[in-house]
């Protein structure tokens, strides 16, 4: 049981960002990555398309043999994770914006979050910002196109610093002091966002609070892999693969048609 591989999927590329956390904390464990990149964006998909999306992409892992499924998007997990979970009796783990840290440790009171309209319209988000973001200002905006530059290959444009700085200037003039990348996009942002940001700006995402679930819930299901060799790592699309490409060498992508 513990050799079968842990199944990750997200729209795109995001995902990798968190897959990389996943590595380095579980270095022994075996991943199979799906890039679902042929339906990206999920944010621009209704609820309904979404769920189907993620049943199917969840059926294809189950097919593989996984122990559990990482749904590494903030979207898909906002609309998707609990039908899966009814579903299948396979563990999942879900990605939401990580408003509690960041609502914890403000010290202006104003937290900003940078997401996709699919996750700031969903009822898991604003179910987080009422149970963490008492007495604290959120100021929500929705990351338009961010994602589609990333899969398109555009990360160190220009246009992609100009469009930050239109997201975030309102946030700094209203004194956030964190801001919480609500996408597993949005962590390739952050070398961008450093530049451009105060220094007193905290960028906060999940990645790392997501990893360490999943290693909690391998070890409370006696799900880990016992094997002392470094696991494997074996990647999709359902795309185009030249997104896929900038990230992960061209020998280890492999085409995947999911209907």
């Amino acid at each position: 049981m513990g050799d079968r591989p842990i199944g990750v999927f997200d729209s795109g590329v995001g995902g990798l960002s968190l897959l990389g956390e996943l590595r380095s904390l579980l270095p022994n464990e075996n991943f199979i990555y799906i890039s679902d990149n042929a339906f990206a964006p999920y944010g621009a998909l209704s609820p309904e398309d979404i769920r189907k999306r993620s049943q199917a992409l969840t059926q294809w892992l189950i097919e593989q043999s996984s122990k559990l499924i990482v749904v590494a998007c903030n979207t898909a997990t906002t609309n998707a994770i609990e039908s899966l979970r009814k579903t299948h009796p396979i563990p999942f783990v879900g990605i939401e914006p990580a408003i509690k840290p960041a609502a914890l440790q403000t010290k202006t009171g104003v937290v900003g979050v940078l997401a996709t309209k699919g996750t700031l319209s969903s009822g898991l988000f604003h179910e987080t910002s009422t149970a963490y973001g008492q007495g604290v200002r959120i100021l929500e905006k929705e990351g338009k196109h961010l994602v589609e530059m990333i899969e398109n290959g555009m990360l160190q444009s220009e246009e992609m610093e100009q469009l930050l700085h239109s997201y975030t200037q309102p946030m700094i003039e209203q004194g956030v002091d964190h801001l919480v990348l609500g996408c597993t996009h949005y962590p390739f942002l952050t070398p961008i966002l450093t530049r451009i940001l105060p220094q007193q700006i905290k960028i906060v995402d999940c990645n790392g609070a997501v990893a360490k679930q999943v290693e909690r819930v391998l070890n409370k299901k006696d799900l880990g892999c016992e094997s002392q060799h470094l696991g494997n790592t074996t990647y999709f699309y359902t795309g185009d693969s030249q997104t896929m490409r900038q990230f992960v060498s061209p020998d280890d992508v492999n085409v995947l048609s999911i209907p």
